[in-house]
């Protein structure tokens, strides 16, 4: 039987290896979906996701994250959720709630606490250095406040045809209290149905949920095309649309599979992503707005890999 995961981003990459040792051993999609997002969840140098994300104009660290099961479209979610170890974990078990299965600010951070959940300060001393930086930068500098909003969204497929989604996010960077994007958004941040596939999205929130992305892609993938296909005609199109109507769009890059392990990908910027099924081990890749509303992939490099490790651990001035 088919199986798969694919998520956004190269920092999700080692748990896309992970999950994929889990589904063929019988794991669930939901499951593999937890563990993927959980390992950048855990890592200190990701910082836009989980411990060691950045925090809101005010230096604290609001995070968001979504969990479907695309079996039973349940869902649950939490929004500018503070101190709790795995947001996706708290959004997974929101999902089983009837009722209040959205849960944001205080809420949240209250559920977590109630239902035992870790407790933690997520707000590591190099994102408080970082954030301090970027304070002194906009008093001398005059620079815009807003900088990084890099979510980890992530689709898996198991071996009994079920599928999941989930997303995690510390948001954009100097956001202002409250704030929240597209990622713990039903259609905009992430969609799942077992019977056709998933998508899921990685960008500005503020745009992307102008375009509910995620539900239009396994729209067109229901229609009859495949992960690629849907994803070049959903991404590109509504960049078009969104530059005519706004006169301008921001960040976007999509990731999806179908019920099959198929997997496409479609970006308005330079975007990495991981990606893995039971024909091919994880990989890493680079994808780029081609012409003509299609997607340039390639292989990443290790001269990139290295860049970028040396890159995310620079020490801060």
């Amino acid at each position: 039987m088919n199986f798969g995961s694919i998520a956004t981003w190269r920092m999700s990459h080692d748990g896309i290896e992970s999950s994929l040792e889990l589904l063929k051993n019988e794991g669930t999609s939901n499951d593999a979906i937890e563990m993927i997002i959980k390992h950048v969840e855990d890592y200190p140098y990701y910082k836009s996701v989980g411990y060691g994300g950045l925090p809101n104009i005010e230096g604290i660290l609001e995070m968001d994250a979504a969990f479907m099961d695309g079996d039973t479209f349940q869902i649950g979610a939490v929004a500018g959720i503070t101190d709790v170890c795995h947001p996706i974990s708290v959004a997974r078990k929101l999902s089983h709630e009837k009722f209040n299965s959205f849960l944001v600010g205080q809420g949240a951070t209250k559920y977590a606490m109630t239902n035992g959940f870790e407790r933690k300060n997520m707000l590591t001393e190099r994102a408080r250095k970082l954030w301090k930086k970027r304070l002194d930068d906009m008093a001398k500098h005059s620079l815009s406040p807003y900088d990084g909003h890099d979510t980890i969204g992530a689709i898996s497929l198991d071996k009994k045809g079920s599928m999941s989604a989930g997303t995690s996010s510390s948001g954009l960077f100097m956001k202002k209290p409250g704030r929240v994007g597209d990622s713990p958004l039903s259609g905009s941040g992430f969609y799942v149905d077992s019977d056709i596939g998933g998508a899921a999205a990685t960008g500005l929130g503020e745009d992307l949920m102008k375009g509910i992305l995620s539900y239009e892609i396994v729209r067109k993938m229901d229609g009859g095309m495949t992960p690629q296909e849907a994803c070049d005609e959903a991404v590109y199109s509504f960049h078009d649309k969104l530059t005519k109507k706004y006169g301008k769009c921001g960040a976007m890059s999509l990731v999806a599979m179908n019920n099959k392990g198929d997997w496409g990908v479609a970006t308005n910027v330079e975007f990495t992503f991981s990606v893995g099924n039971d024909q091919n081990k994880a990989a890493i890749y680079i994808a780029n707005m081609g012409e003509n509303h299609t997607t340039i992939i390639e292989p990443i490099t290790q001269e990139w890999l290295d860049a970028y490790e040396k890159r995310i651990k620079a020490p801060i001035d």
